[in-house]
């Protein structure tokens, strides 16, 4: 109990971070390997006792892509007492020489707090964390096992973020200044994971009223040049 009420962080309480990758074509996932172990995870980690739980979260995305001011979104709280795996990280501490019982409160139950990002992942620059060996990026159809509920944690993330693309597309950093309704249509079809009719979702996009229209990209014939969008 006294490296607990020592210890700078919030005790039981955790973040994980879905960080979807997108580079016009395809959605990818960036998920933390330990090599030692054969553990797959989704990035995450503590929240500071003198810490807000955003700043956390944004420090931790950050460090483990390179970016500042990702778009991130909270979606969910998962809770569920059986969601613990203290033998999982009980090898990985081991994997990576950590004191046992030093870091004992991390084998417990935590509650964490799901978020998720939306980003080119051609700007990233990924890194692991201090336990973990390697990050890369999956492709959304081929997640490995993840340790915990992770899994959960994606197909959830992924649910909402299809639910809610239309509201929340403006917020993330995925398009240029100015695009083109092609462009923006590639986005929805690779989060949908489904193809779109031309026609009726240029007519879906412009009757919510968040896109504003410029001059036309010229690139080849003047009859085909598309016209250049941006948010309003």
């Amino acid at each position: 109990m006294k490296g607990i009420k020592n210890m700078k962080f919030i005790p039981n309480l955790s973040y994980d971070c879905v960080i979807f990758g997108f580079n016009g074509k395809t959605l990818k996932i960036l998920i933390l390997e330990y090599h030692n172990t054969g553990l797959f995870a989704l990035p995450g980690g503590f929240i500071k006792k003198n810490q807000s739980l955003q700043d956390a979260v944004n420090k931790g995305v950050e460090e483990r892509t390179g970016i500042k001011d990702v778009f991130l979104d909270q979606f969910q709280i998962f809770g569920d007492p059986e969601r613990a795996d203290p033998i999982a990280m009980r090898r990985i501490l081991e994997a990576n020489n950590q004191d046992l019982k030093k870091n004992e409160w991390m084998m417990g139950r935590f509650i964490t707090v799901g978020h998720y990002a939306l980003i080119n992942y051609e700007d990233v620059d990924p890194k692991p964390d201090h336990l973990s060996d390697s990050i890369d990026w999956y492709d959304i159809n081929s997640v490995p096992k993840l340790m915990m509920d992770h899994n959960e944690i994606v197909d959830r993330a992924l649910e909402v973020l299809r639910n809610n693309i239309s509201e929340k597309i403006i917020g993330m950093n995925l398009l240029p200044p100015k695009f083109t309704m092609k462009q923006l249509q590639q986005v929805f079809e690779a989060i949908l994971d489904q193809t779109l009719r031309r026609t009726s979702f240029q007519r879906k996009m412009l009757s919510l009223d968040i896109l504003q229209r410029h001059e036309k990209l010229f690139e080849g014939k003047a009859h085909k040049a598309p016209y250049l969008y941006s948010f309003k």
